[in-house]
């Protein structure tokens, strides 16, 4: 199975789309912040692994609490995923923090800041 096949990615929309699930209302872990969001999934074309990519609205000390927090339960969402999906392997997880939304709201308030001179400008 190539990594860009039409079966690799309709698995990565369904293990996404259940692991959205379990984080938002399966895992009771209090250091999971309530705004947490699974971005992108990416599981290997053998079935072995996953990387799991989160985005947290936060600051930093939310951020590491809640990787913390997915990381002390991916042995739950590796057997719930087990049992909701039948793949031949079920994927070992692996999370990674996605801070691109917070990249792009970072870029977006300089680009107003350089931008609102010239705005001043044209208003007089």
């Amino acid at each position: 199975m190539r990594k860009n096949s039409i079966k690799n990615t309709r698995i990565n929309a369904e293990v996404m789309k259940v692991l959205a699930n379990l984080i938002r209302g399966e895992i009771k872990d209090p250091r999971i912040a309530p705004m947490t969001c699974v971005t992108d999934v990416e599981v290997a074309p053998d079935l072995k692994t996953c990387k799991v990519y989160i985005s947290v609205l936060g600051d930093d000390i939310t951020r590491q609490e809640t990787m913390e927090g997915l990381r002390n339960a991916e042995g739950f969402m590796r057997r719930q995923l087990a049992s909701t999906l039948n793949l031949r392997n079920t994927p070992e997880l692996k999370f990674i923090s996605d801070t691109s939304t917070e990249y792009g709201m970072a870029m977006s308030a300089k680009i107003d800041e350089v931008m609102a001179p010239i705005h001043e400008r044209e208003g007089e």
